[in-house]
């Protein structure tokens, strides 16, 4: 009679709880498998470092919302990225079958959810180096970390030789008064100009035109002998040309690198202002250095229909105000393609620098495409309209970087600036080639 009660009052007691699992009475229920932030049973149970476990979607939503790297419940930290605790789930799935479902159906149909697992994914193929089933490790630590290594001896070498040889620089004519050039230094003068100065090269070679008697020459003996320049635009050029060297009484800088010896800090600040911030470093351009670098660069990459010059320095020559035509060309190319522009004025200069061009030009192709993956990146994510405030966010970080880089520039020893302008040209190309490759793995990651 006894056993007949007790069991009576244990099926009475199995009826109470309903979240019971069958067959086992009131020994194991649905409240012993609760997530403590959604108080209902454990879906896909995450276990993280310190011991809690928690819906994965829950902890979904609690990183999407506060950002925080720790438990929602005891505000631990947790190291590396929380993966699915399975022993749990199974043991879950197969106690309370019927609720998991109905849970499952319920979380299905909320897209927050959804997002929040995606984005929290994402943020976990970041935090992972990607390794393939062949066993392969990613190519940051493999081949590019090797070929990285490879260039960064090489560029002390190179580095060596050019601070080795900062008295050559010193005798460059962009430093040297050209009332004491010679008459070697005449003839460079004159070859810089471009290829169709050869022809009169002889000329000035028999006539030892020095400096001195440079400064003394007028049109009007450059049409008659012994100059006999009679093309009136290679004329025009030679005077333009004569007329900068009268006036800053050193010869203008016409390349990269005569550029980089007399305005070292700004050489420095454009390479990564352009690289970083092509649009605001544009506009920088356009307000504070309009007539010495902005008109040479709009004039490059949009140049007029009726111009038809021989070469890049003679172009740049003669400026004038831009058309219409070259202003809607050049404001359609930098809201949405901004890297061309620098690449289209990389490619004009190949035949003054021939392979700094060319890393030029890959680097903004890559650039390019990066800018493209993070845009393709927001919309996936339906975050377009975070733009405003992520450009505000940049604006602010590049006025600081810059503002700080002012300051601290007199007293930034030449090596180092020489070090990160040798970096910025040459090997930021390949460091965006691993760029490039690490995005493209995590759209394939998404994909799948």
């Amino acid at each position: 009679m006894e056993e007949d009660e007790t069991l009576r009052g244990e099926a009475e007691r199995a009826e109470v709880e309903p979240g019971a699992a069958p067959g086992l009475g009131r020994q194991i229920s649905v409240s012993e498998f609760q997530c403590h932030c959604c108080y209902d049973i454990l879906i896909n149970p995450t276990t993280l470092n310190c011991g809690h476990s928690f819906c994965r979607h829950c902890l979904a939503l609690w990183w999407v919302s506060s950002k925080k790297n720790e438990c929602p419940e005891c505000r631990e930290k947790w190291e590396g990225f929380p993966k699915v605790n399975i022993l749990l789930r199974d043991v879950i799935e197969k106690l309370f079958s019927d609720a998991i479902e109905q849970r499952k159906e319920d979380i299905q149909q909320n897209s927050d959810v959804a997002h929040s697992l995606a984005t929290f994914q994402k943020y976990g193929n970041d935090q992972m180096p990607t390794v393939r089933n062949t066993g392969r490790i990613s190519p940051r630590g493999g081949f590019f970390s090797g070929v990285l290594t490879a260039l960064t001896c090489v560029a002390v070498v190179l580095l060596g030789y050019h601070w080795s040889s900062r008295e050559f620089e010193d005798d460059l004519l962009v430093h040297k008064p050209v009332a004491k050039w010679t008459a070697e230094e005449v003839i460079l003068w004159l070859e810089q100009l471009g290829p169709w100065a050869s022809h009169y090269k002889e000329r000035f070679l028999q006539e030892k035109v020095n400096g001195r008697l440079l400064l003394t020459l007028t049109e009007e003996d450059f049409t008659k002998e012994p100059y006999s320049v009679e093309n009136s635009n290679h004329r025009r050029a030679i005077m333009a040309e004569l007329e900068c060297v009268k006036t800053l009484g050193v010869k203008p800088p016409q390349n990269l690198w005569e550029y980089k010896a007399v305005n070292p800090g700004k050489s420095l600040f454009l390479l990564y202002a352009l690289k970083s911030s092509p649009r605001l470093s544009m506009l920088y351009l356009y307000l504070f250095d309009y007539a010495e670098t902005f008109l040479p660069f709009i004039h490059t990459i949009c140049p007029m229909q009726e111009e038809k010059y021989e070469d890049t320095v003679t172009k740049l020559l003669d400026l004038k105000d831009p058309s219409w035509r070259q202003w809607r060309e050049f404001t359609v190319k930098y809201l949405f393609l901004p890297y061309q522009l620098i690449a289209e004025f990389a490619w004009d200069w190949l035949d003054v620098h021939y392979w700094t061009s060319r890393f030029i030009i890959v680097n903004a192709m890559l650039l390019s495409v990066l800018e493209l993956l993070s845009f393709w990146r927001l919309w996936s994510r339906r975050e377009l309209k975070t733009i405003p405030h992520r450009m505000w966010s940049h604006f602010w970080k590049v006025s600081t970087q810059g503002l700080f880089v002012a300051i601290f520039w007199p007293f930034i020893p030449q090596f180092v600036c020489n070090c990160l302008f040798y970096w910025a040209l040459y090997f930021n190309p390949v460091i965006n080639i691993d760029l490039v490759f690490t995005e493209i793995r995590r759209l394939e990651t998404q994909v799948q």
